[in-house]
Formats: C-alpha cells, structure tokens, sequence
C-alpha cells in the first residue's frame, strides 16, 4: 500500500491511498470467507456453502462491494498510521479506481487536528495572592470561634448586621401560596445573605413588629413576592479575645497559643489553594497565547461530554438536569451556552498543552507508560496485559501516550511559570510548599488533597 498526504483549507488532509491487486486479493478471500459462513442457502449447512455457488448467487459486482466495504476501514486506518495523522472528523472517502476489479485507489479527506503557536510561553508569568495569613485573617478566625460562643440578648432596637432575628416568611406566585417559601420562627442572622437578593438591606433598621414586602427574583423555583415579619431581635454578646477565653474554646492555654495554631492552619489551607490557583493561572495564560480558534468538531464533542458528565453527577445526587435548570432560574440555552464557553477553553488548553510537548520534547518513555497500564488495571480490576491488549485493539494507546505527554507538559508549565504576588512583587515556590510553616495539625491531609487535585 503507498499513501501520501496533501495538507488542504481548515485543518484539512487529503490522503491518497493506492491498495495493491494482492492485497484486494486477500481481502476477498477474508470476505469470502465471511460470506460463506453466513450464507443460507437450502440444502447446505451454514458455513458449508461451495464459493462457486455462492459466487454465482451473488454475482462478482456484488462480492467486489462487500471486499470494499469490508476492507477501506482498515485499509483507512493503515494510511492513517502511516501517515502519522491525528484525524478528529470521520473521513470523506472516494474511490478513485478499483471498484470493479484489479488494484484499488482511493482518496480520503479528513480534518485534523491543528498545531497551534505559543510564542512567549517561557517568558509566562502569572499573579498569585500570597500564602502568608494576616493578621487580618487571623483576627477573622478568632472572632468566628468567639461568635460559637456567644451569649444571645434579645434588643429593643433595630436589627443591626450581625443580630439575629426571628421571622415569619409567607412567599405567594401569582397570588397563591409559593411551596417552599413558607417559614415560621425562622432565625437568621442578618448579614449572611442566605434567604434572597435584598434581604439584609431590608432587615437592617428593621425591628420587632415590622413588617415587610419584598420582590423576590431569585426566589427558588422562580420570582416570587415575600411577606416577611420580624418577631424578634437578639444580640450577639462575644466574650473578650484573651486567655481565659483560648482555655475555653480550645486546646491552648494562651491566646498567644491559640493565634499561632490558626495561622499554621490558615497557612495551610493558603498554600493549597495557591497551588491548585497556580496550575490554573499558568493554564489560562498558556491559552492567552493561542489565536487561533478551536476547530468546531472538537469544541461540540467537548460540550456533549460537559454535558454528559453534568448529568452524571446530578444522577449521583439524585437529581435531574430538568430539576438543576429549574432550581437554578436557568434556561437550557443559557446553559448550553455556558459549557460551550467551557468547552472552547478546555479545548485551547489541550491543544497548547500538545504545542508545549513538541516545543519542549517531552516524551512519554515506557516504563512510564507501563506504570500508568498497572493503574488503570488495578482501577479496573484487570490485569496489565488485558489493559494494554484492549489499547492496542481500539487504537487508544497513542491517547494515553498523549493524554500522558500533556500531563507532563503541565507539570512543567507550572514549575516553570513566573510567579507573583498581587503588587507585583515575585514570589518564591518555597512559600507555596504545604509544610513550610511546621507540622500543623491536617498538614498531612492537605498535601494528600493538593496531590488529588493536581491529579
């Protein structure tokens, strides 16, 4: 078989295929033979139909298109190989010769998929919040564990952010009653945003007695009008931030003590989402550099796996997309718009990722590969060898070689990327390291859970 190439318009291949006359002669014996084991013929037993009969049954015009059928497939996928192509359409064939006897030739249009630039992508620098906590932050923890203490004193004033109030909330739609809008004695602390739109404005200033009417917009299950009436108005008394109360609401004699623990573990949990905010940035400024569009085919496949993959989770939780569109006031275009966004970035991301493999030739070498066959066998309860037979039988061994490559070229973006903090000041990787600050408590759990992420 010889095939060559000619690159077209849009990411567009032309394969010239040309099959010789022995090799369409083995094709037909393979579907001769398949012929005659489903023929059915009276008087002759499956499989045991002679060729001549058959032949004659069938006539050679027909045989020549089941040799055809049967074989472009494959023959297609050879000169693919071959030709060393990574085609993302189904392919437009045409058979140029051989339809009714002797070689056979054929021309294959394909869309492939496109090599992008990222000129700059070593010069790439992103901007991180730092990782160290402030006191600000610290002082934030301790008032919340300060508030789990507190003592409640009901106030003849106006309802302040902060209080708590008792409320009656009654919701109507169209003039009748709202399911799931209803509440009696429900206590709410005003400030925290947790009923709808608009509704601490409305409680602030409020007191005892009042009574209020709100539009409701995004009210569950759609706009709604609220009739809200405040009961009751209760104060949050703290106890003072000092060591008698560290001996009370923890493990630490001091305040000191106290304040020391909370900032190991704002620490902690700072550098893990510096890490996790670090490998999406450098993701996202790699994309910046690509122009050119995503190819439409590779966009609509990713958006139905969006898709697919958003009805699977709400099936896992018991819900469906029906129940998430109507709990969410969104439209399905609206959604569907969303994740085609999504899956336009998605789709730039793998394609610079691929650029960034061949710009820095990174490679996936076999020992890696047999590393990454031994985990999806344990995760599949087969053993290595089955694994890597069913790669080679769908011809998805290249995939994981690639999906693995881009892996690689990730990990190697992200050590390489410039980091900042928000003033511009460069950042050391040494302070995004989870156990830089000592052996918190959870310091192993974080790590574990920075190690499932990058995963």
């Amino acid at each position: 078989m010889r095939t060559s190439a000619q690159p077209l318009e849009g990411n567009q291949v032309k394969l010239t295929v040309e099959v010789d006359e022995e090799e369409i002669r083995r094709a037909e014996e393979d579907t001769l033979r398949r012929l005659t084991r489903e023929a059915r013929i009276p008087g002759f037993r499956p499989g045991k139909v002679p060729r001549r009969l058959l032949e004659a049954r069938l006539g050679t015009k027909v045989i020549r298109e089941e040799v055809l059928r049967d074989a472009l497939p494959r023959l297609y996928s050879d000169a693919v190989e071959e030709a060393e192509l990574d085609v993302i359409t189904s392919p437009e064939i045409d058979i140029t010769a051989g339809e009714e006897g002797g070689p056979v030739a054929f021309d294959a249009v394909v869309e492939v998929r496109p090599r992008v630039t990222i000129v700059g992508y070593d010069g790439l620098a992103v901007t991180l919040p730092s990782p160290v906590p402030t006191a600000e932050e610290v002082d934030a923890q301790v008032d919340r564990l300060r508030s789990q203490f507190a003592e409640l004193t009901e106030v003849d004033r106006p309802a302040r952010v902060g209080d708590l109030v008792t409320l009656d909330l009654h919701g109507t739609r169209d003039g009748a009653p709202a399911e799931g809008l209803t509440a009696d004695d429900l206590v709410y602390e005003v400030g925290t945003g947790g009923i709808v739109d608009g509704i601490d404005e409305r409680l602030t200033g409020a007191a005892a007695g009042d009574e209020l009417e709100l539009d409701a917009s995004d009210a569950p299950g759609g706009p709604a009008q609220l009739h809200v009436a405040v009961k009751q108005v209760r104060e949050k008394l703290l106890p003072d931030a000092d060591d008698s109360f560290a001996a009370d609401a923890s493990e630490f004699e001091t305040l000191a003590e106290l304040r020391g623990d909370l900032t190991t573990r704002i620490g902690e949990v700072k550098r893990l989402q510096a890490q996790l905010a670090l490998r999406e940035a450098a993701v996202e400024a790699l994309v910046e550099l690509v122009a050119d569009e995503p190819p439409a085919v590779l966009v609509a496949a990713e958006t139905e796996r969006l898709v697919n993959d958003l009805v699977h989770r709400l099936s896992h939780q018991g819900a469906t997309l029906e129940q998430y569109l109507e709990s969410t006031g969104q439209l399905p275009e609206s959604l569907l718009a969303e994740l085609d966004e999504q899956a336009k970035k998605q789709v730039k991301a793998d394609l610079a990722l691929r650029a960034l493999v061949e710009a820095e030739s990174i490679e996936v070498d076999e020992s890696e590969l047999d590393e990454e066959i031994v985990r999806i066998a344990g995760q599949e309860k087969m053993t290595p060898a089955r694994v890597r037979t069913a790669l080679e039988q769908d011809g998805r061994l290249a995939g994981l070689r690639s999906q693995m490559a881009s892996a690689k070229a990730l990990a190697w973006l992200v050590e390489h990327v410039g980091i900042v903090d928000e003033e511009g000041r460069p950042m050391d990787r040494s302070e995004l390291l989870l156990d830089r600050a000592g052996p918190a408590d959870g310091g192993a759990e974080a790590a574990d859970a920075a190690g499932e992420a990058r995963a």
